[in-house]
Parts: structure tokens; C-alpha cells; sequence
């Protein structure tokens, strides 16, 4: 059976802790990639991302990890991406996210933690000081 997995992130510029991410995701099948709206950056990190949401979904179009790269609703995180009906959402290792919301929203869907690479060198948080 052919895998759907979703991602989640802001990707405010790719660097090799996202590609590392994409990867893992991509090795699990089909993937499904949501960039975060510029709105929703700035509420919940508390400062506007350095690329705007356009320049951030063209970058995972662009990706050979990334499948179908999707902008995120400003107001309803997930209803846009039931249709996608994931086996698999995988998560960032520092990724803020309510496991038990994504299993009522996404039922049937394995939730995985993926691997860092390099988090204290490959942080969008540090290399966009």
C-alpha cells in the first residue's frame, strides 16, 4: 500500500535540518507538506517569518523530498487537510503539536517523531538571527 505522510513547518529558508526532515518524511511515502501562513508564524513564534509564505511553498515545490506542498489555513489548521486522509504525520523533533488533536482529527494516522540533524547548528530559529 502506497503511504500518505504529512509534514508541518514554517521552512523559512530551507536548510539541512529541513532537508533532513523532508527526507525522513519522504522515505515513508507520498508526501504531503503544509508551510505555516505568515499570520500564524508571527502569533504563534511572536515575529513575522524572514520569506513570506509564497517564497516558502515555492522552496518545498522545489524540493525532491516534497510530493505536494500546501499552504496552511489562517484560521483552521487541519479541516483543508482531512481529504488527504495521512497514514503517517511526521513530526519535527522540536515541533510544538497536540498528538491527540492530530489522532481525533487524522483517525488511523501514526504519529511519528522524526530524527534532528545537527539542532544546535541546522535552526531556522539560529540561522535566522
Amino acid at each position: 500500500m502506497h503511504k500518505r505522510v504529512l509534514g508541518f513547518g514554517t521552512f523559512d529558508g530551507l536548510h539541512k535540518g529541513h532537508e533532513a526532515y523532508l527526507s525522513q518524511l519522504k522515505e515513508l511515502g507520498e508526501t504531503f507538506v503544509v508551510v505555516a501562513r505568515d499570520a500564524n508564524v508571527e502569533r504563534i513564534k511572536g515575529a513575522a517569518p524572514k520569506h513570506d509564505e509564497q517564497t516558502r511553498l515555492k522552496a518545498l515545490e522545489e524540493s525532491p523530498f516534497v510530493d505536494h506542498a500546501i499552504l496552511g489555513h489562517e484560521t483552521d489548521f487541519y479541516s483543508h487537510l482531512k481529504p488527504i486522509e495521512p497514514h503517517i504525520i511526521g513530526l519535527g523533533y522540536d515541533q510544538e503539536a497536540d498528538d491527540l488533536k492530530l489522532k481525533t482529527i487524522f483517525t488511523g494516522a501514526e504519529i511519528k517523531r522524526l530524527d534532528p540533524f545537527e539542532p544546535d547548528k541546522y535552526k531556522s530559529t539560529i540561522l535566522n538571527r
